[in-house]
């Protein structure tokens, strides 16, 4: 039986799995991108509008670009752990 994204594509089994293996480093690269924009934002500071759209909770914890570039590099950190866990 022919897999949904080679009847789609026409793609050979070799770019599937080149897409699948792409895609798994593609998943490790967002943790640490977000943890780098959230270091950058903190340096460089925020107050800008973006700022004022992400902390509309006025006074919340959670509040402004830093917070959430953490918690979104906190959530996206299933492809490290998962690659971790494959190494032991």
């Amino acid at each position: 039986m022919t897999s949904p994204v080679n009847a789609a594509s026409g793609a050979s089994g070799d770019g599937v799995v080149a897409a699948r293996h792409l895609a798994g480093w593609l998943s490790l690269a967002a943790t640490p991108t977000f943890a780098i924009m959230a270091v950058l934002t903190a340096m460089i500071g925020g107050g800008g509008p973006a700022d004022m759209l992400c902390a509309a909770g006025h006074g919340s914890v959670l509040g402004g670009m830093v917070p959430m570039y953490l918690l979104m590099s906190a959530f996206h950190s299933a492809a490290w752990l998962r690659l971790i866990a494959e190494r032991r």
